[in-house]
C-alpha cells in the first residue's frame, strides 16, 4: 500500500520508530547487566536507581537528593497529586494542555482551572484574574513546545509566572519532555532555573530514547522529593530498575547528545513539511509555527468544528485527535493538534491535503 492510499494518523505524539537507537541499547543492556545485574534486577529504594539519580543530578546541576525517578513523568505527576491534593483543591493548567494530565487531575477530584494559552505562553492577565479567585495547589505548565499547541513560553512570561508563584505561594509543575528538541531559535531559561524554590521540573527519556524505557525524572526541593518517594514506595515498592540501569549505561557512554542531534536532523524537515503543506493546502488556516518539539496546532475557520472535521477526515483515511479533550473547562471546538514526528514528509503532505478536503467538506 502506498503512502498516499493508507490510513494516516495525526493522533498521538509518538516518536518515529526509525529514531530508536536499538543497537546502542542492546550493547548498553548487556554492559549494564554485566556490571550491575543484581542491583538492577532486585527491589531497591523507591527514589530510583541511585547511579542514574547521581548522573541526572550531575547533568542538571543539583544534588541526588533533589532527584526522583519513576516509570515515566506522568506517573510522577500522579505521585504529586496523591501527596498534595484533596477533593476540591484547585489546580491550574494551560488551556489547552496535555489531555492525560487533565484526566489524572479529574481522577483526584481537583477543580481544574484552565488559563488560556497565547502564542507566547499563558495569558498573564487571565492567570492574575484566576489567582484573585483562588490559589491553586499547583500550576501545571509545559513551557517548551507545548503539548498540544506547540507554543513556547517567552522569557518575560516565565519570569512573571515565577514571581506570581512566589507572591501567592503556589507550586509550579514544569513538564519539559520536548525542551531539548529545538530545531531553530534560542532557548529560554527553565522555570526551575528562575525559581527552584517554587518549581518542580520534570522530563523523561520517552522522546529522547524511546517510550519503552519508561524512565522519567523530577527535580525539586529535598523535602518534597523525599515525601514523593514515600508515595512511590507505597505504590510500587520500587520503579523499573532494569530500564533505569540500561538508560544510565546508554547515557554514561555519551550517547545522549549525538542522539539529540540525530532527532533534530530527523524531525526538523518534518516540521517544515507540515508548515509548508498547511501553507499550500490551507492558506487561510491559523497554525502555530513552533521552533521545535512534536506538535503544530491549528485553529479552524469560523463555523467549522473539530468534531465535523474529524468525521470527514475519518472517511478519507485520516485520523485526528479530539481537540475538545485538551481543554479542561470546555472549548476547543475549532482546535486541532497535528503531531508530525512519526510521519514521513510525504505522509505529512498527503495527510494535510486530506485535512484541507475534510475542512472544506465540513463547511
Amino acid at each position: 500500500m502506498s503512502e498516499n492510499s493508507g490510513t494516516i494518523n495525526f493522533t498521538r505524539g509518538v516518536p518515529a520508530n526509525e529514531s530508536f537507537p536499538i543497537d546502542d541499547l542492546i550493547d548498553a543492556a548487556r554492559a549494564a547487566l554485566t556490571a550491575n545485574g543484581p542491583a538492577m534486577l532486585q527491589y531497591g529504594p523507591s527514589g530510583g536507581f541511585l547511579p542514574l539519580r547521581e548522573w541526572l543530578a550531575n547533568w542538571q546541576g543539583v544534588s541526588p537528593d533533589h532527584v526522583l525517578t519513576g516509570n515515566g513523568s506522568l506517573q510522577l505527576i500522579e505521585f504529586l497529586c496523591l501527596h498534595l491534593l484533596e477533593k476540591g483543591d484547585a489546580v491550574f493548567t494551560e488551556a489547552p494542555t496535555y489531555d492525560r494530565t487533565i484526566a489524572l487531575l479529574r481522577r483526584h477530584h481537583a477543580e481544574v482551572v484552565g488559563i488560556p494559552l497565547e502564542s507566547d505562553g499563558p495569558d498573564i492577565g487571565a492567570l492574575e484574574r484566576a489567582l484573585a479567585r483562588h490559589v491553586p495547589k499547583f500550576f501545571y505548565v509545559i513551557p517548551d513546545f507545548q503539548n498540544p499547541a506547540g507554543v513556547t513560553c517567552s522569557g518575560a512570561k516565565r519570569r512573571h509566572i515565577v514571581e506570581l508563584a512566589r507572591r501567592h505561594g503556589f507550586l509550579l509543575v514544569e513538564d519539559a519532555p520536548y525542551r531539548l528538541l529545538r530545531y531553530r531559535g534560542h532557548e529560554e531559561p527553565t522555570l526551575y532555573e528562575l525559581g527552584p524554590d517554587r518549581t518542580v521540573h520534570m522530563s523523561s527519556f520517552t522522546k529522547l530514547i524511546a517510550p519503552g524505557v519508561r524512565t522519567g525524572f523530577m527535580i525539586g526541593e529535598t523535602a518534597l522529593i523525599k515525601a514523593l518517594a514515600k508515595v512511590a514506595e507505597d505504590t510500587y515498592i520500587s520503579p523499573g530498575y532494569l530500564a533505569q540501569g540500561i538508560t544510565l549505561e546508554w547515557c554514561r557512554r555519551g550517547l545522549l547528545l549525538p542522539q539529540i542531534e540525530h532527532l533534530k536532523s530527523l524531525y526538523a524537515p518534518r516540521l517544515e513539511a507540515c508548515l509548508a503543506s498547511l501553507d499550500t493546502y490551507m492558506p487561510d488556516a491559523i497554525p502555530t509555527r513552533p521552533e521545535g518539539g512534536f506538535f503544530v496546532s491549528l485553529t479552524l475557520p469560523d463555523g467549522v468544528s473539530t468534531t465535523a472535521v474529524r468525521a470527514q477526515a475519518s472517511a478519507r483515511g485520516l485520523n485526528l485527535a479530539d481537540g475538545l479533550a485538551f481543554f479542561p473547562e470546555g472549548g476547543g471546538e475549532r482546535f486541532l493538534r497535528l503531531p508530525f514526528c512519526a510521519l514521513s514528509p510525504t505522509e505529512i503532505n498527503e495527510g494535510i491535503r486530506r485535512l484541507a478536503e475534510s475542512v472544506q467538506a465540513a463547511h
